[in-house]
Order: C-alpha cells, then sequence, then structure tokens
C-alpha cells in the first residue's frame, strides 16, 4: 500500500513560484495546498490540520513574521519553515524569534527544501524514552512537560530549544561543534557560514542562565560548545 501524502500548506503571493512549489513539492510525495495571503495563510494553518507551514514573508493582508507569531499563539507546535527573499543575518533572527524553526531563501533547491521539512517532521514527532527527567546542577529538563527548570522556577522552550537543550545535556562535558549540533538538532548539514546554531544557543543561554547560577552553557572558542559546571 503506498504512504499517505504529507499535507503541507505554502504561503506564497507569487503565483509562479507558488506552482513552481506545488508541482515539484508534489512529485516529492507531498499534497500541497497554497495561501496567497497573509490572512488566508493563517486561517488554513489555525483551521487545516497541515502538519508544516512554508511561509513566505512579504505576503499581503499580513505580513509573514505576524502570521508566524499568530499562530505560535495557537498552534505552538506546528513546524515552520520561512521561505523568503530577505536573506540578511537580521531577517533571519526576526523569523526564528518569531517562532520559525528552519529558515530558507529564495529561490530554494527543491531536493534541500525536501530534506528540511523531513528533519522538521521527525523532529516533531514524539519520541519515547525511559528517563523522565535530565538534571545538572539546578537545572532540570522534564522529557514529558517538555519544559525546563532552574530551583523552582519554570522555563518555557519552543521546540527547538527543548532539542538543543537535550542534546547538551545528554552530551555533558563533551566540546560539541557547531555542525554536530546542526546535524543533531536539525537533521541537516548546514553550511558552515550559518549562524542558526549561534543563533538558538544565545536564545537558550538567555532563558537558561542569563539570571541564574551556576552558568551551565559555555562557548569553546574556534570548537563550539560544552555543557556542565
Amino acid at each position: 500500500m503506498r504512504a499517505p501524502k504529507i499535507k503541507v500548506l505554502v504561503a506564497e503571493d507569487d503565483a509562479n513560484l507558488a506552482t513552481g512549489l506545488k508541482d515539484g513539492l508534489e512529485l516529492m510525495g507531498y499534497h500541497v495546498s497554497l495561501a496567497k495571503t497573509g490572512t488566508r495563510a493563517l486561517d488554513m494553518a489555525v483551521t487545516g490540520q497541515y502538519p508544516l507551514l512554508v511561509l513566505d514573508l512579504n505576503l499581503p493582508g499580513m505580513n509573514g513574521m505576524d502570521v508566524c507569531r499568530a499562530i505560535r499563539q495557537s498552534n505552538p507546535k506546528l513546524p515552520i519553515l520561512i521561505l523568503t527573499a530577505l536573506g540578511g543575518v537580521d531577517h533571519k533572527i526576526e523569523g526564528l524569534e518569531a517562532g520559525a524553526d528552519d529558515y530558507m531563501v529564495k529561490p530554494p533547491d527543491l531536493r534541500e527544501l525536501d530534506a528540511r521539512l523531513r528533519a522538521l517532521l521527525r523532529r516533531a514527532e514524539p519520541v519515547e524514552t525511559s528517563a523522565e527527567e535530565l538534571k545538572l546542577a539546578n537545572l532540570t529538563l522534564d522529557l514529558n512537560r517538555k519544559v525546563a527548570f532552574r530551583d523552582e522556577t519554570e522555563i518555557a522552550l519552543t521546540a527547538k530549544e527543548f532539542n538543543l537543550l537535550e542534546y547538551l545535556m545528554r552530551n555533558q562535558g563533551k566540546v560539541i561543534s557547531r555542525q554536530q549540533l546542526a546535524a543533531a538538532v536539525w537533521d541537516i548539514h548546514f553550511d558552515t557560514q550559518t549562524n542558526v546554531v549561534d543563533v538558538y544557543v544565545n536564545f537558550l543561554r538567555k532563558k537558561i542562565d542569563k539570571d541564574f547560577h551556576p552558568r551551565l552553557l559555555h562557548t569553546q572558542i574556534g570548537m563550539g560548545y560544552r555543557f556542565d559546571l
């Protein structure tokens, strides 16, 4: 029996690009629905039961950043990949801070887009584990509730922040390179020029280390990151 096609919502107002994405992704086994405006994309994402969203930023009606933020209020676990012509570092950081899980610059290589979408799906799947908590000093990571605690303070994490912290805690004391983190957390061997790992490490550091003692997330200059006392 043939596996069911993966539903994906593509929010893109450029008709030619939208058609190209739809045709290409459907050849790769997806069932693609299109939204031409931000307001339509938000409505479809909230009500349509899509497991994936590919989101342009420059959408009429409601821009992609606002769409992303609004979706995160109602559906925090929906994997969102921003696909845009805005490739500057500031745009990438803004998109990730708005709640996106990944970011690609137009025009996309469809094979890479496919790989990234499937990586997001894998990350969204529940993982069975025998342990319920990971601990270091006064930091506890609750694997069932998907939250962290420093002492008695609960720290809410995005899905990507949680995956990053879990990987670091499972490799306590080791120096982990940016390439290792990109492969383990994103399932993508990112270009070495990308700063997405550094961006997420900074997000995580602000949440779990900035206002607490002792500091646990350390930068090893020229090598990567180390998680220990």
